[in-house]
Order: structure tokens, then sequence, then C-alpha cells
């Protein structure tokens, strides 16, 4: 906790550049690495849509970051993929590539989903997962995500233990 965010320099779906400094207006910074084809990034991709609804009056801003669109092997996370993604599900936060996963390792980002939640200094506030219950939304129990940033817009420490995210690992390309 309280490690800076990276800056990064990459392209969203929209064929725009996107830096860190973009969204220094944001009074809390969400960075989800994430992907199209993992089954935990399928269960929670609405949830992160509905969070990013639910605090956006409130400067909270999530940025989603593929870190998979390099490995051939997965095509389902091609940039064009992305696009369809984007698209298809009325995304209403941007979502980059890293295609050289140089920002992706600079982050030590393990799975998809891995969230990284920055307060308005941009220092790690949050490093956890978005609830108990992945699999299935109607179990949810506890919300950290939406709990962390409800603290964080306080001006206030999240509370330990934080959880870590659960998902498919990052596949690297050597």
């Amino acid at each position: 906790m309280g490690e800076p965010a990276k800056t990064f320099e990459l392209k969203g779906v929209d064929n725009e550049i996107y830096t860190l400094d973009r969204f220094k207006e944001a009074r809390v910074l969400v960075i989800v690495f994430m992907c199209n084809h993992c089954p935990y990034v399928k269960a929670v991709w609405q949830r992160l849509i509905n969070l990013q609804e639910k605090f956006k009056t409130l400067g909270v801003q999530f940025v989603g970051i593929n870190a998979n669109a390099a490995n051939s092997n997965y095509g389902e996370d091609s940039f064009e993929n992305m696009q369809k993604e984007f698209a298809e599900r009325k995304m209403n936060f941007p979502y980059l590539i890293d295609i050289d996963q140089k920002v992706s390792r600079e982050y030590e980002a393990q799975c998809t989903p891995d969230i990284f939640v920055y307060d308005n200094e941009r220092k790690l506030a949050y490093h956890g997962r978005i609830d108990d219950s992945w699999k299935d939304e109607s179990k949810v129990t506890k919300q950290e995500l939406s709990e962390a940033i409800d603290t964080i817009l306080k001006c206030e420490k999240v509370s330990e233990p934080q959880h870590p995210s659960m998902g498919c690992s990052i596949k690297w390309v050597e």
C-alpha cells in the first residue's frame, strides 16, 4: 500500500492514446487488468460496469487494461475482439491494450482480473477482489471493491486484510 501508480501510454479500443495523466482529475483511479477470454473476468464484467456507473459522478474512473492481447494463443483477446466486447457490453470506461505487456509487468499484475485502486495522490490504497463471490453475483455478501472506493473517497485508509482477486494467470509472452 502507498506505492505510486506507474505511468503508462496505451492505446484504447477507440484508437486514442491514454496516459496516467489523462486521469489526473479523478479522485479515485481503479485500474483493472483484464482480458476477453477469462471466465473470471466474464463473470464480473457487468459488475465493473455497474461500479463505474455508481461512482462516476463522485470522480471515480475505472480503466481496463488487457495484458493478454499479445499472446497469439488467445485470439479472443485480440484488439479487434476487445473493440467488439467494448461495444457489445456497452462499456463505460476505457479499455486499453498492453501489447508488449510492459505496463502489466510494471504493476506486477498476476491474474485477470487484478484490481489496483489509487487515491487522489495516485498512491495504492486497495489491491483486492471485487466481492466475495466472483462466480455467482446472487451470493455476494461483501462488496469489497465498492466499500474500498467509498472509504478512499472519505480520505480514510482501507482496512486490512484485503483479499486478493481470483482469476486466470496472465499469459506472458517471453
